[in-house]
């Protein structure tokens, strides 16, 4: 054990050459295998037998290629004892390291063999977790291989298997709990008993295992194990997602005017997928070009400058797009797009959800979304389209509102009144009236609303994505400190309490509600949209920066007028398409447009009198407008 553990401080060592220590590290592990045997100490044996992999894959000594085939040797010894069924975590991490070493090899078949054992017994791991806490803690911890596998599977040509394993891992934790929200809409009744009688003998199984009533753990455990593959197996027959998500089926849910872009970010490279109905394409990146290296650069520099200039950060906007646009070499992968797909979903992945991707210039001056006139909205996940695909919610005509609660927004009263006309039925929570008490009183009514509208201010969180919130009425006291119990937070969002089966859309109009926690390595999607989709919403609208008063009320009044319009032309129509139309006319609104538009809605004396005096202090000719600060910002995520 004292030589075990000397040969671990040599390999984490400091001080001193690296070889050596590495040399010294190779001795020591060397040294414990003259005691620990196979026989006599296996656990301990195996656990050697994988520090001296990892030793010499660092190795500097030597050839690459004998190291590399002695750190294989070695972790194939472990994997000797480290067995799928009887050490589990151990066997996922001696084929991660296997693997690895398989790739550094260049043996790109043995490492694909490698990995998907890996993840077949990460998965196994998983459906023994009931705890969605300890659950994304564990994807936290695999994550990283699911991102290796997906780089092995490119190296092999496997396209649609690098697809599917990227989405095995991005955003597990919300596709699981919306399939288990949605479940009695998503399969039949006969399917649901079976499914439900499978789920209760499991649970009762796993508190017989915890609490240690079990009679015969093993041969508990593998019959346990039996039946989530029967639910799986049963599930997947009508939405296949988690591990049994298929590509090729979830093709099957798009139209052909349809296109998806996304992309997939690994620990050395950026890739990008456009998927269509019929087809799925890869671009590929040069790795000369350091595309990784120069996007991560560009996003450092972009979130400084936001975070502590911003006067610089709103003059430098539209150039800074402008080449993230030439970065991620958007005009290239337009190309592999089919011209009749008028239509486009962009699914970001890490940081990128930090970006409004559908507003990057084009060479010929469009920016992204004006080349599709069926508009461009995002998506967490392939799985999450696939599932909110499945909610039927055509009505648009119930609203209910909370305005400005803090009092302190002036054209947020503008926006929300300028609306109302546009509901046959109504309810709204204004300034004081809006605290959280009285938000949780209208349950009831916000569970029928057809749509919920949110103008007030918001904050993003990211010490602590849960705590992300809306403010209401009353939350914050004197001394402006905030009270997190009298917001809506993204917590409470994933409460059973909210359930937004007739919500078509969700509009956040304040700032930063569209941001996600992008530090997080679980690949998960945790924002206030993904509250709200997991509630029962089809769509929900929200900001990626702190936004401006004005131009977000005139953008946010544009936009529903828009899709009240697109709605009464075709049901179907999306909510992106209006916001895009709107963001257009915004950018390119004169003085006297805006002052006609204004005038037209539906405003007592007092708000007309204030608007004139607004606009009268504009310049002939202007577009005040124009800059992507006041309306790039603004994103459609859903259906």
């Amino acid at each position: 054990m004292v030589q075990t553990s000397l040969g671990i401080v040599y390999y984490e060592r400091i001080h001193g050459e690296r070889a050596e220590n590495l040399e010294l590290s190779i001795a020591a592990h060397a040294e414990a295998l003259e005691v620990f045997t196979p026989k006599t100490s296996p656990h301990d044996w195996a656990q050697v037998q994988m520090n001296l992999g990892n030793s010499y894959c660092k190795r500097i000594h030597g050839e690459r290629a004998e190291n590399l085939e002695l750190a294989i040797t070695a972790y194939n010894q472990a994997l000797n004892v480290y067995t799928h069924q009887a050490f589990p975590k151990h066997h996922a991490a001696a084929s991660l390291n296997l693997g690895l070493a398989y790739q550094n090899k260049k043996n790109f078949p043995s490492a694909y063999n490698t990995f998907t054992d890996a993840i077949g017994t990460v998965e196994m791991m998983r459906e023994q977790i009931v705890s969605e806490k300890i659950k994304r803690k564990q994807s936290e911890e695999w994550n990283k291989l699911y991102r290796y596998m997906v780089e092995i599977c490119l190296e092999l040509e496997k396209e649609t298997e690098a697809i599917e394993y990227a989405e095995r891992s991005k955003t597990r934790n919300l596709v699981e709990t919306i399939l288990e929200r949605d479940f009695n809409t998503i399969f039949p009744r006969d399917v649901i008993q079976i499914l439900e009688q499978i789920r209760d003998e499991i649970a009762t199984g796993q508190n017989k295992i915890q609490t240690g009533k079990a009679e015969n753990t093993k041969e508990l455990s593998q019959y346990l194990q039996e039946l989530r593959q029967k639910r799986n197996e049963l599930q997947d027959k009508f939405l296949p997602v988690g591990y049994g998500f298929n590509l090729n089926k979830f093709q099957e849910t798009l139209d052909e005017r349809t296109g998806i872009i996304q992309w997939y970010i690994t620990d050395i490279s950026i890739q990008v997928f456009i998927i269509t109905c019929d087809s799925q394409q890869w671009f590929k990146f040069s790795n000369r070009n350091n595309s990784l290296g120069i996007l991560i650069d560009w996003l450092n520099n972009y979130m400084y400058t936001y975070s502590y200039s911003k006067s610089e950060w709103i003059n430098s906007l539209f150039s800074c797009l402008k080449n993230l646009s030439e970065i991620l070499k958007i005009e290239e992968i337009l190309k592999l797009i089919p011209k009749n797909c008028t239509r486009l979903i962009l699914i970001p992945h890490r940081y990128l959800h930090l970006l409004p991707l559908h507003t990057l210039p084009l060479s010929n001056g469009e920016v992204l979304y004006e080349r599709f006139p069926g508009g461009v909205s995002y998506a967490p996940s392939l799985q999450i389209l696939q599932q909110i695909q499945k909610r039927d919610r055509p009505d648009f005509k119930n609203l209910f509102a909370i305005q400005n609660p803090t009092e302190d927004l002036l054209y947020t009263d503008l926006e929300v009144d300028s609306i109302l006309n546009i509901f046959p039925t109504h309810q709204v929570l204004a300034h004081n009236q809006a605290t959280k008490d009285r938000l949780l009183e209208n349950l009831p009514n916000i569970q029928e609303a057809n749509y919920l509208h949110f103008s007030c201010h918001g904050l993003f969180n990211l010490d602590s994505p849960q705590d992300s919130c809306l403010l209401l009425a009353d939350s914050k006291d004197e001394h402006n400190n905030l009270d997190l119990s009298k917001c809506l937070t993204l917590g409470n969002l994933f409460e059973r309490d909210f359930q937004l089966n007739n919500c078509r859309l969700v509009v956040l109009s304040a700032c930063e509600t569209g941001l996600v926690d992008f530090n997080n390595t679980s690949d998960e999607y945790i924002s206030l949209p993904s509250g709200f989709l997991y509630a029962g919403a089809t769509s929900v609208v929200s900001s990626l920066w702190t936004v401006d008063d004005l131009s977000t009320s005139l953008l946010m009044i544009k936009f529903l007028q828009n899709f009240q319009n697109e709605i009464a032309k075709d049901e179907n129509s999306s909510a992106a398409l209006a916001l895009n139309q709107a963001q257009t006319w915004i950018k390119n609104a004169t003085k006297e447009e805006l002052a006609a538009w204004m005038s037209n809605l539906p405003l007592d004396k007092t708000w007309k009198m204030h608007i004139n005096r607004l606009v009268n202090a504009l310049e002939t000719g202007s577009k005040p407008f124009e800059s992507p600060f006041h309306w790039a910002g603004f994103i459609a995520v859903g259906k």
